[in-house]
């Protein structure tokens, strides 16, 4: 197979991973190995998922550019072998035989979407690999029985809205909405959201008037949109990737329905949004693990080097790569080691015992690797996207309802 994409980087800095917590036992012992450090990756960089899939590319570059700027991992360099699973299960089980298995790297990190995640972290457990990633956060990843996973973000997919539904369920009776639309593409992460919210919305008695489930591939949302629009749903819920929910917005526009309220996963958080919906984005919410103001330490030089190497600043799959460099580093620097064998079950010891520090906050994870924290929500508001709950990490208020699309 092609490698897509190698970029090297001479190791390590503190301000890559704060890490919380103690290793216990004696100080680790430094490998001699002098030779490059090599992460595998697989990734999306054609197909269905090569969008986000690309954000995530971007995000491990900017990881390996700062490591090199900073001095190093264990004083080695660190070198990305990243492969083009083309949106493809089936091919991406055989990157990851590749890396693994034919190429002997150090260190493999995951793949974009759920169902690339799952069977490339099947491929990792049988080789006893730690396999941090960025973005399957469906929680049918958390049920496989996976030992070596981690997820690398604040929240699984079931809990990415929780803060929207508290906010809806406790607005006054005359004012919280009645009835949902819900569309989701057929992936267990985008339906993990919106089905996340419905559980939670329909617990707190708001009504299911459309509940449409779409294939991956979809470009035509006319029939869908169709019966969104005929149901005058109070409110619409996107279980989208980024293509996918550009197009239902653009069908909903056309038949002119104007929902009070419009929640899309991804889609919202990509730069060409804006441009691709007519520039009507105003009050679109969107669930969201990371912002460039946050206060973390590692999060200012990630943004400043980020914008510097890419000439834009970074967005959540840049964020959640970067994060999930960070916990492989801190892991990596605590064990002394990095190499297939024995160091993987101390690198997947260290991370499951302890915290971490990373650009989207402090990290840690239960025994199936489901991470322990909350998504913030984010809503377009006077032309740029900006949190809006929790209250204590708000930028702006909630607009409600939405104006006209």
């Amino acid at each position: 197979m092609t490698i897509r994409k190698a970029t090297w980087a001479t190791a390590v800095g503190a301000t890559l991973a704060l890490v919380l917590g103690a290793c216990g036992g004696d100080e680790p012992e430094e490998t001699t190995n002098d030779g490059p450090i090599v992460v595998g990756i697989s990734l999306p960089l054609t197909g269905d998922f090569s969008e986000p899939g690309k954000g995530v590319q971007r995000g491990y570059e900017a990881w390996a550019k700062i490591t090199n700027d900073n001095g190093g991992l264990l004083g080695r360099q660190v070198e990305l072998k990243i492969l083009d699973d083309q949106s493809n299960a089936d091919r991406v089980v055989a990157d990851y035989e590749q890396l693994i298995g034919s190429d002997q790297v150090d260190i493999v990190v995951g793949p974009f979407s759920t169902r690339l995640v799952v069977p490339a972290a099947r491929v990792a457990q049988e080789y006893g690999m730690l396999f941090v990633e960025p973005a399957g956060a469906a929680k049918e990843v958390f049920e496989q029985g996976f030992k070596n996973l981690f997820y690398a973000a604040p929240a699984v997919a079931n809990d990415h809205y929780n803060h929207l539904a508290e906010y809806l369920l406790a607005l006054p009776a005359g004012q919280k909405p009645t009835s949902v639309a819900y569309a989701a593409m057929d992936d267990p992460f985008a339906q993990g959201t919106a089905y996340g919210l419905k559980e939670k919305l329909e617990a707190g008695g708001v009504k299911t008037v459309v509940d449409e489930v779409y294939p991956p591939n979809t470009t035509d949302f006319s029939s869908i949109a169709a019966k969104i629009a005929t149901s005058k749903a109070d409110m619409l819920v996107g279980g989208s990737q980024y293509q996918d929910g550009v197009n239902l917005i653009v069908a909903l526009q056309q038949l002119n329905y104007q929902p009070k309220l419009a929640a899309f996963s991804t889609a919202p958080t990509s730069p060409e949004f804006a441009a691709a919906i007519g520039n009507k984005t105003e009050g679109i919410l969107s669930p969201t693990g990371y912002t460039q103001q946050a206060p973390y330490p590692s999060n200012k030089e990630f943004v400043e080097k980020y914008t510097a190497q890419f000439g834009s600043p970074p967005e959540e799959d840049e964020a959640n790569a970067y994060t999930t460099g960070q916990v492989v580093a801190a892991a990596i620097t605590a064990a002394g080691c990095a190499e297939q064998g024995d160091c993987q079950k101390k690198l997947i010891d260290w991370v499951r015992a302890n915290k971490v520090e990373t650009v989207v906050g402090p990290l840690s994870w239960d025994e199936t690797g489901k991470p322990q924290g909350a998504h913030m929500i984010q809503q377009w508001v006077g032309g740029e996207i900006q949190i809006v709950l929790p209250a204590d990490a708000k930028e702006t208020d909630l607009v409600y309802p939405k104006p006209a699309w």
